[in-house]
C-alpha cells in the first residue's frame, strides 16, 4: 500500500497490465475506455453484445477475448446488452 494525498491505495493501482496487439501492446485501461466509447455510442434500441465488441476490437488489432470483455464491462458497472436494450 501507498499513502498519497488522494488516500491509500494498493500499489497495483498503479499498474496496468497489457493486451497484446498487431503492433505491441494496450494497457487494459485503454482498452476498457475503447469498450466505454462504443457502448456510450450503440444505438438505444440496439445495444451490442459482447462478441460484437470483441469482432470490432479485432477489427483494430486488439485481440481479446469474450470473456474478458464481460469481466471488463462488469468491473465498469455497465449491464449486458440485453439490459441495456430501450424499446423505443
Amino acid at each position: 500500500y501507498v499513502h498519497t494525498p488522494q488516500g491509500v491505495f494498493e500499489l497495483k493501482f498503479f499498474f496496468t497490465t497489457g493486451i497484446k496487439t498487431g503492433q505491441g501492446e494496450v494497457s487494459s485501461a485503454a482498452v476498457k475506455e475503447r469498450i466505454r466509447s462504443l457502448i456510450e455510442a450503440e444505438p438505444a434500441h440496439e445495444p451490442i453484445s459482447d462478441q460484437k465488441i470483441v469482432e470490432i476490437l479485432k477489427a483494430e488489432n486488439i485481440d481479446i477475448a469474450r470473456r474478458t470483455v464481460a469481466k471488463y464491462r462488469e468491473s465498469m458497472q455497465i449491464p449486458p446488452s440485453s439490459q441495456r436494450k430501450k424499446p423505443f
